[in-house]
């Protein structure tokens, strides 16, 4: 009998727990790019301009990145939904993502993950995202 009421009280754990990330999930907003660069500005602070720590902590607080999963590919898609090529940029995210995997150097993998997929196309788009005509500082 405590074992089914262990077994119960864990699956409802996991339930709520899937609940309340599917909610933040669902609450996660497109980011602009002066929101990136307000960001930005905090995480150079925080990491003293180590480009690594600055890379993960921005990711991180724009939504794109998660220590357990690495870079969320839909999200990125997502931001660059109108160059009309979201499934080609999923996957090249999605092959870094994988092929930079380290979960013991959090800030290389996101470092180096995010060097493989800008390496083509999507670094033009990075760019000019980024581009000062769209931010005013």
């Amino acid at each position: 009998m405590n074992h089914l009421r262990l077994e119960i009280i864990c699956w409802s754990c996991l339930l709520i727990a899937m609940a309340v990330s599917t909610e933040a999930a669902s609450v996660w907003k497109l980011p602009t790019a002066q929101m990136v660069y307000e960001d930005l500005e905090k995480c150079r602070q925080e990491s003293l301009e180590e480009d690594a720590h600055t890379l993960r902590c921005l990711v991180k607080k724009i939504g794109l990145w998660t220590d357990e999963s690495g870079y969320n590919a839909r999200r990125i898609a997502k931001i660059f939904a109108a160059h009309n090529q979201m499934e080609e940029l999923m996957l090249v995210v999605e092959h870094c993502n994988q092929k930079e995997q380290d979960t013991s150097h959090l800030d290389d993998w996101a470092f180096l993950a995010y060097r493989c997929a800008t390496s083509g196309q999507f670094g033009h788009w990075v760019k000019e995202f980024m581009s000062p005509k769209e931010v005013e500082r």
